[in-house]
């Protein structure tokens, strides 16, 4: 018997007995059109994050405030990636500084709306109000919500009974992971060029003409190796933490079924006790992850449009 076939990915949607009985099913319910489980999950992830977002965006149109606890929850999400994650770490790329005297006449607050954006004097009843309006970085938004959203859905799903982690599998992470390239690829060389992204690859070292031959084009390899690798750890750190939680939750679950004799119930309630605790942890962790990723997608961005 496979002890992870209750975390992995497969062509059928385990019931429980009671509910294969209650409709006259023998066997577990395979799922049409060559699909599997976790492909069903995504597409629910995805159109949760579509409702999310299409939700909050017609109760803030027209400036208006959010109101409700629920969507405040996600409004204070969305807010917290762009204020605490996308902002202070991507920062203004080096060209949206400005330029020249103008540079020089507004660094103040060049280095101010580094942080927090810049604001504007706007009308507001019978006086004038400060108010945000953008900051260079939030041209990254779009992606790093979408994934962040994406990722957080995905993990949650996993405490639903019956449903399970898209992210406990290693190909939707190694997707997730090569997207997140393609897109650090892309904002890099919108910024530089493809080639500007590339040579930026390599550090500005100042090598007599014989070395640098030899050592530069080492080094670059290096450094595109070590671009690859980190988007690899993207792919495996997501998958490890969500397929350990749900197989731990495994573990504790299979206790109940051992044969312990006469100590089973102590074994039953530890169990179930220990499945709870676990839980939260989960909990915390499908947040935590949704967080990381989200973060280091974020970093890997700012080293592409900020080359040194």
């Amino acid at each position: 018997m496979d002890p992870f076939h209750h975390v992995r990915d497969g062509s059928t949607w385990e019931l429980p007995r009671f509910v294969l009985d209650m409709f006259g099913l023998r066997e577990q319910p395979v799922l049409p059109f060559g699909l599997s489980k976790y492909m069903v999950l995504q597409v629910v992830a995805a159109l949760l994050v579509f409702l999310v977002f299409r939700g909050l965006s017609g109760r803030v149109a027209g400036g208006k405030p959010v109101k409700g606890m629920f969507w405040n929850f996600w409004e204070m999400l969305a807010l917290y990636v762009r204020d605490e994650i996308v902002r202070p770490s991507i920062g203004i790329p080096h060209d949206d500084h400005g330029h020249g005297d103008e540079h020089a006449d507004h660094s103040h607050d060049s280095d101010h709306a580094h942080d927090h954006g810049h604001s504007e004097v706007v009308a507001a009843g019978s006086g004038q109000v400060a108010v945000e309006v953008g900051h260079p970085a939030d041209k990254y938004l779009p992606y790093v919500w979408s994934v962040f959203f994406y990722i957080l859905f995905c993990n949650l799903l996993g405490a639903i009974p019956l449903l399970g982690s898209p992210t406990a599998e290693i190909n939707v992470t190694g997707v997730l992971a090569v997207v997140t390239f393609l897109h650090v690829v892309y904002f890099g060389s919108a910024k530089s060029g493809f080639g500007g992204f590339l040579k930026s690859l390599v550090p500005g070292m100042d090598l007599p003409g014989p070395i640098a031959v030899v050592l530069l084009p080492l080094i670059w390899l290096i450094e595109a190796g070590g671009l690859l690798i980190k988007h690899g750890v993207l792919a495996v750190r997501l998958f490890a933490n969500i397929m350990a939680g749900h197989t731990v939750l495994g573990v504790f679950l299979g206790f109940i079924a051992m044969d312990v004799g006469n100590l089973w119930g102590i074994v039953a309630p530890a169990s179930i006790l220990a499945q709870v605790g676990i839980g939260f942890l989960e909990l915390f962790v499908a947040f935590l992850q949704a967080y990381v990723f989200a973060l280091l997608t974020s970093l890997f961005i700012s080293a592409a449009v900020n080359p040194h």
